[in-house]
């Protein structure tokens, strides 16, 4: 697996070890829409320092670079050349990062999966929908990758492909130069091998530096009342929290401090209803689009405004309610998806753990480290408060060790 440092050595060597495992890995992996080796290899020519000095970096097919097509996953796409890169892009060039192509996402980025398998088991989903990236970075290609999220579109794929990944706050990063699916909910991120090289991009894109403050106060939330959740994944959380309390932090249950169940459904209706607005000229192309799109656009389109008003109510209370919470303790320590990736590549798992978090807005770290004793990856996210973003990075660099160091936090 190539890491961030490794890579800042040579950008040159860098890009072309990137493109010959790419070679290896894609017959069977498939997680690239375009590879612009080309391009590539020329931008690394010109890159001469900055702290992401030559890592080459996959980029989800809705986000813009400059000279590529964003085709979204979707033949209604088919071809169309950005003109310029999205905001996140131009960061990531400026600190020295090299655009290696775009990355499988489903069509645009709701369900319907792309032809990406998991690395882990090619029988496997990697996820969705920022399912290129997350396999990308899991199968050695390249040590970062950009993702986004409107529901559990980074969280879960990071979970299923045992990778680390970082949702920004809803808009604390520019979404210029995303196709977007709902504007309350959608929020960039990125994908790493580990919570620590995830650190490092962060504070290149917007100065964030990690901080482990001198105490953690941690709240434990199953997800029970919203999946069936993996005996497997149940016991990877009962451990980390047992790890964590075990280094001297303090931890209780969140219990029925959220009404997550409310705020899961809260946030179906806020993304049907924008979705239906911001898809509505592929809504006029129904025979190009799949069946669950086409059936989000319709309940976008039948949901009333005063229902879509009404939700972003619930939504604005509840978040005020929760940012009071998460100043009383530091984070939320959740699993990242009911289980495992599911078998099979016709669906990419249920988001459900994630949407009470996106509708509120809240930034969100996948910690990897664990997995079911089938070998397969078993993610735990860490919800933050969206002023503390600092806090929560160094909290989740910290758990991802003491998931490292714990005998048995790998199976």
């Amino acid at each position: 697996m190539p890491s961030l440092t490794s890579a800042a050595h040579d950008p040159r060597k860098a890009v072309d070890g990137a493109l010959r495992r790419l070679a290896e890995t894609e017959p069977d992996i498939r997680a690239w829409a375009l590879v612009d080796a080309k391009g590539a290899r020329r931008a690394a020519e010109g890159v001469t320092d900055g702290p992401l000095r030559g890592v080459p970096v996959g980029v989800k097919d809705i986000i813009d670079v400059a000279g590529l097509p964003t085709e979204c996953g979707s033949p209604l796409r088919r071809g169309q050349i950005a003109t310029s890169d999205a905001w996140l892009v131009d960061r990531l060039r400026r600190a020295g990062a090299v655009p290696l192509g775009k990355t499988v996402t489903t069509e645009f980025a709701y369900f319907q999966p792309g032809p990406t398998r998991n690395p882990h088991n090619l029988a496997h989903t990697p996820g969705g929908s920022s399912s290129g990236s997350a396999a990308a970075v899991a199968a050695g290609v390249v040590p970062l990758a950009l993702g986004s999220q409107t529901a559990g579109s980074l969280t879960r794929p990071a979970s299923f492909c045992g990778v680390a990944g970082y949702v920004a706050p809803v808009g604390a990063w520019s979404t210029r130069g995303f196709t977007g699916l709902s504007p309350s909910l959608d929020a960039p991120g990125l994908l790493t091998a580990r919570v620590t090289e995830l650190a490092a991009v962060v504070k290149a894109v917007d100065g964030t530096t990690a901080e482990l403050p001198d105490s953690i106060r941690v709240l434990i939330w199953p997800g029970a009342e919203l999946a069936d959740i993996d005996p497997a994944m149940l016991d990877a959380l009962d451990r980390t929290a047992r790890a964590l309390t075990a280094a001297g932090a303090k931890a209780n249950d969140l219990a029925d401090q959220v009404r997550t169940p409310e705020l899961a459904e809260t946030h179906a209706t806020v993304m049907a209803y924008e979705a239906a607005r911001s898809l509505a000229a592929e809504a006029e192309h129904p025979e190009s689009l799949s069946t669950p799109l086409r059936e989000l656009l319709e309940r976008g389109r039948l949901t009333p405004e005063g229902e879509y008003r009404a939700a972003l109510d619930t939504a604005r209370t509840a978040r005020a309610r929760v940012l009071d919470l998460l100043t009383q303790v530091d984070v939320i320590l959740a699993p990242a998806a009911p289980g495992p990736a599911p078998r099979g590549l016709d669906a990419t798992g249920t988001p459900v753990l994630s949407r009470p978090w996106q509708l509120l807005g809240l930034p969100v770290v996948t910690v990897p480290g664990h997995r079911d004793p089938h070998g397969m990856p078993l993610g735990l996210q860490l919800i933050g408060h969206p002023d503390r973003v600092a806090r929560l990075l160094g909290i989740a660099r910290h758990t991802e060790a003491l998931i490292q160091e714990t005998p048995e936090g790998t199976r």
